[in-house]
């Protein structure tokens, strides 16, 4: 959901994603579930003394939805994520590019030893090592107002060379086993959320242990079930820190981007405030910073304010009317140009500036080929009203001829209001815009040959601007506004409205 806003009223353009494809998630990790089979639980903390590392907020999203004023914090683009859509980006971030595995395999598993009797030989279990991890699960809950928990359950298969006595022989341990975490961010700086991960705890599942020979005695069922209990949580705790620190990296790279607005300029996506989590929903604040090509910054208001529910939506972004409008500003600036006037339209525009000179003009040329140059002025305004976009921009009309001696005579010099209706869309994970003329208002500025009434001419300039200009206006915004991949969530299928989000600013939401 994107959305725009402006002056007086607020007006938002709503994009839901509901595709297979889920918008990413928090600034938390968290996976709620996964069945403890009765097993006992062992807190990691016990286990191991660890220091808590601040990890980077792997969260950044535009949209509209269950924030309540936005926590007061000034941006031009907010954002709202669900959490079934966080549980599928860290599910696809975690799980399925193998990362969780690759750290497991990774593991330094101790040797076991039992102690010695008095009548009988230790049992040493040495070599220990993970065959493979299978059936991964992973889910989330959000704590609302602290951050996030995660929980990642995993099947572990384990062998190693067991001697007991002189025989030695193949053990093989299987098991299941839930890593909880709780994710919770402790400060904001310079748009890098530092959060820290704690109450990191183990519950480990059934434990089955085979051996070749099949002589498996309930004291060495024992001594393995007792030693990883003691160690599993200090080798799988260090593991989801790894794994949550790398996946939050990669989330937060795509919350701080540079991306090309055509050829034109950049807009450099970041975070502006600290996430904040309800209940329903992952909500962040972003502004955009909007720079032309090698000049300067275009400025735009930043302002907090209530923005819609996610309702059924996986991810929904907002993008107020002041920093969209500086966005157009930069899309929409074209250079002057100048044209001939060789086709129906200029050709009969050309003809009525002639006959409209004064029939005493000394000055008007006989034959001269007229030539018409149309240069912007100012920066394009959005306008927003429900269901309904409208840019309002001016553009300068030249009607000149050129003498034989290279001097130019104005006919003349208009000026054009236009008010032109937008179509909005999504296309490419871009905001397409493609205008149309509304209506148009032409002022007279100043005539070398006398010219002062225009009202039969509007016609003509009318048709000549919906032939000659809005086709290059629109061949501009062809690239359209690019979007913040947010957690690499692709905007495909997503639905476009405009709608009333808060008294005072018109947003427009995808």
């Amino acid at each position: 959901m994107v959305s725009f806003e402006h002056g007086v009223t607020a007006v938002g353009t709503f994009l839901r994603q509901r595709g297979k494809k889920q918008c990413p998630a928090a600034w938390q990790l968290g996976v709620a579930g996964g069945d403890a089979g009765g097993a006992h639980c062992w807190d990691a903390t016990a286990a191991r003394k660890r220091t808590m590392k601040p990890l980077k907020l792997f969260g950044m999203v535009v949209f509209c939805g269950l924030l309540s004023p936005t926590q007061g914090v000034l941006s031009g683009l907010s954002c709202a994520i669900s959490p079934r859509a966080m549980q599928q980006v860290l599910s696809d971030a975690i799980i399925q590019t193998g990362l969780l595995e690759k750290h497991l395999q990774g593991m330094a598993l101790p040797n076991i030893m039992s102690d010695r009797g008095l009548l009988s030989s230790p049992t040493i279990i040495t070599g220990l090592h993970l065959e493979r991890s299978w059936l991964p699960t992973l889910s989330i809950a959000l704590l609302p107002g602290i951050g996030m928990q995660l929980v990642v359950t995993v099947h572990l298969d384990l062998s190693g060379n067991c001697l007991m006595g002189i025989l030695s022989e193949v053990i093989a341990i299987s098991l299941d086993v839930t890593i909880t975490s709780n994710i919770k961010s402790t400060s904001f700086e310079l748009g890098t959320v530092h959060v820290t991960v704690d109450d990191c705890f183990c519950i480990l599942g059934a434990v089955k242990i085979k051996l070749i020979s099949g002589l498996l005695s309930l004291s060495v069922h024992d001594m393995v079930f007792s030693h990883l209990t003691a160690t599993l949580p200090g080798l799988l705790c260090p593991v989801m820190d790894a794994v949550s620190e790398i996946v939050n990296v990669q989330l937060l790279s795509t919350l701080n981007v540079v991306m090309p607005v055509g050829l034109k300029g950049m807009v450099h996506y970041h975070l502006v405030g600290p996430p904040f989590t309800s209940g329903s929903s992952l909500m962040m604040d972003l502004d955009g910073t909007v720079q032309q090509m090698g000049g300067s910054i275009i400025p735009h208001d930043s302002y907090a304010s209530t923005l819609p529910p996610l309702l059924d939506g996986l991810l929904i972004i907002i993008l107020r009317q002041s920093f969209l409008s500086s966005l157009l500003a930069l899309l929409l600036h074209i250079q002057p140009y100048t044209f001939p006037c060789s086709s129906e339209a200029v050709s009969a525009t050309a003809l009525r500036c002639t006959s409209a000179a004064p029939p005493a003009c000394t000055s008007c040329p006989a034959a001269s080929p007229l030539s018409i140059r149309v240069e912007c002025v100012g920066n394009p305004i959005l306008l927003l009203e429900p269901n309904k976009a409208t840019v309002e921009l001016s553009v300068l009309l030249q009607v000149f001829v050129k003498r034989p001696d290279g001097s130019v005579i104005i006919l003349l010099l208009l000026k054009a209001d236009l008010s032109l209706n937008v179509r909005l869309s999504i296309s490419r994970g871009s905001l397409m815009l493609a205008f149309s003329l509304s209506r148009v208002s032409l002022f007279l500025e100043s005539s070398d040959i006398g010219i002062s009434e225009i009202s039969n001419l509007k016609p003509h300039l009318t048709k000549l601007l919906v032939e000659i200009y809005l086709p290059r206006l629109n061949a501009v915004a062809g690239d359209g506004i690019p979007l913040p991949d947010v957690f690499g969530i692709t905007l495909m299928g997503a639905e476009l409205q405009i709608l009333l989000v808060s008294a005072g600013h018109g947003s427009a939401l995808l």
